[in-house]
């Protein structure tokens, strides 16, 4: 039971390779394996920090691992949606590169100062997470998002800042910090209350 947690994350990288070969081979079905395969990716992203909670085995290389493992499943996804609506990603380029240079900011400077990968886990990004996942989806279906990509572009855009900002108000690397207020409160020495079930 205690291993639960690493399969679901695991799983996850299992499922993204999956996709990217069902979309280098530009499967028929890609589609409704897409669309089903990343529900269930979201699902084991939710479930497997849950429930290592649950078991008191959410460690501070867990949470590391989970946080790695997530970047590369959206890559992964990322990818395999290109390569099926790569028009899409033409007609967005330049929103796109904007966001995802933000993105790979958030690592740069966190290493810099951390010699660690990001691991917040902030509640707003698990917000973006799911914004993200329904413009992939709509993508995916139509080859095209409007309304719900500026939102995920925008979303993403306040979230990176947030981290970024959490990164700069952290003295020591600290995993599982929910928002800016907490890490100020971090900062100033003082202990904060996590969510059990969302970032506990």
């Amino acid at each position: 039971m205690t291993k639960l947690p690493k399969v679901l994350i695991f799983s996850r990288l299992f499922i993204g390779a999956i996709l990217l070969f069902l979309s280098l081979f530009h499967n028929d079905h890609y589609k409704i394996f897409a669309i089903i395969l990343i529900s269930v990716g979201l699902l084991t992203d939710i479930f497997d920090s849950i429930i290592a909670r649950r078991l008191n085995i959410s460690t501070e290389s867990l949470r590391r691992l989970d946080s790695t493992v997530d970047q590369a499943f959206w890559i992964l996804i990322g990818i395999s949606t290109y390569i099926e609506c790569p028009g899409f990603f033409h007609a967005h380029y330049t929103q796109l590169i904007i966001l995802f240079t933000t993105e790979a900011l958030t690592y740069i400077i966190s290493y810099i100062k951390y010699k660690r990968e990001v691991a917040t886990h902030a509640i707003a990004s698990k917000v973006w997470t799911l914004i993200m996942f329904a413009t992939l989806i709509q993508i995916i279906s139509t080859c095209n998002s409007g309304t719900l990509f500026q939102l995920f572009f925008y979303t993403g855009m306040i979230t990176r800042i947030e981290i970024i900002t959490i990164i700069f108000l952290l003295k020591k690397w600290t995993n599982d910090v929910p928002s800016v207020y907490h890490a100020v409160l971090l900062r100033q020495g003082k202990s904060i209350k996590r969510n059990k079930l969302f970032n506990g």
